[in-house]
């Protein structure tokens, strides 16, 4: 007596790499697109900062405060 059941599924085909690795791309680029766009609609994080400055008392000098007997 024969007990074993042959099952005749259609088997699906894997697609191929490159389509595969194209609707990666597809779908990163899309997840960029949209944090770009919130991004734009968020506005600056900091809309006051600037660059800073420094005027040296003396041309040449790099103090660093706080950082006594460092000096060579």
């Amino acid at each position: 007596m024969d007990h074993s059941v042959t099952t005749h599924a259609p088997q699906r085909s894997a697609p191929p790499p490159y389509a595969l690795l194209g609707g990666f791309l597809l779908l990163l680029a899309a997840l960029f697109t949209a944090s770009y766009g919130v991004g734009q609609l968020a506005g600056p994080v900091a809309p006051d900062m600037r660059e800073v400055t420094h005027q040296d008392d003396e041309p040449g000098s790099h103090d660093m405060g706080g950082m006594s007997g460092m000096g060579h």
